[in-house]
């Protein structure tokens, strides 16, 4: 049985740990060969590595989705690497909250940056190359569906307090998805959102102690308290938070061939949650 994604292209941001590592993982083991990136080195390659041994094929490219240069260089190396680009999935994210009166310009701007200028930028970057492959495509005859999943989240939706930075940016996303869906159906491009509840990370499981993890030279809180997170999960219909696997698994399902008519939607994966 072939691959449902045999020699596609796929770049995910974020993709050393956590979900974006998963959907590295998912995406390769279904022939995607992968662009991995993360804001250190060493847990991008191994990721690399895993998917190399698995059978696959994978390069990283290291460094912040914020810096100036980055949205060029990920889709070069796509480009130089694997000679083509078929998936984007804009994953790469981390939260730093604050009630609005005592959130700082700081915080602000670094939410935003992350979650919906990089994003923005590497869409930017990718349209012309995208562009001229889908020229070439239909002058040949040829018709070629390419991926764009972006990740959003639950307080995107619905708001959740502490979270003005990073409701804003998640709710700013689904606007640009459902623009760019507009843009691009015409190159053939389907524009989709996942948008997460709970979901185990290392920037959301239970810790105790005040636990940290340095992010742009940052040193942000991680974790939640235990008592919390189980009080947060009994507000799930499916009892639980969700696992970077199965977080995974919804991104997959945007962009598959089953799905290439699916554009401009948000899907939920949320454990049956709609609220906050």
């Amino acid at each position: 049985m072939t691959a449902k994604l045999e020699g596609k292209v796929a770049l995910i941001t974020g993709s050393g740990r956590g979900i974006g590592r998963s959907i590295a993982l998912k995406l390769a083991s279904e022939g995607a060969r992968v662009v991995v990136n993360d804001l250190d080195d060493a847990p991008a390659q191994e990721v690399v590595q895993a998917i190399r041994y698995a059978g696959g094929q994978a390069v990283a490219c290291v460094g912040s989705v914020t810096e100036s240069d980055f949205a060029e260089r990920f889709v070069d190396t796509a480009i130089n690497e694997f000679q083509g680009l078929d998936i984007i999935v804009n994953n790469a994210g981390y939260t730093w909250d604050n009630v609005v009166q005592k959130m700082t310009d700081e915080q602000w701007y670094a939410i935003l940056d992350v979650h919906l200028t990089a994003p923005f930028r590497i869409l930017r970057a990718a349209q012309p190359v995208i562009r001229a492959l889908s020229k070439q495509e239909q002058e040949a005859g040829q018709r070629v569906v390419r991926k764009v999943v972006n990740i959003s989240s639950v307080a995107g939706l619905f708001g959740n307090a502490g979270q003005t930075n990073y409701s804003t940016a998640k709710a700013g996303i689904t606007g640009m998805t459902q623009t760019l869906a507009k843009e691009w159906g015409r190159m053939n491009v389907t524009v989709n959102c996942v948008a997460y509840g709970l979901i185990q990370t290392r920037l959301t499981i239970s810790a105790a102690g005040s636990p940290t993890a340095n992010i742009d030279g940052r040193e942000i809180k991680v974790g939640v308290n235990p008592d919390l997170m189980a009080e947060m999960e009994r507000t799930i219909p499916l009892g639980r938070a969700g696992t970077p696997d199965e977080a995974a698994s919804a991104v997959y399902l945007l962009c598959i061939p089953e799905s290439d008519y699916i554009s401009g939607q948000t899907l939920l994966c949320s454990g049956g949650l709609t609220g906050i």
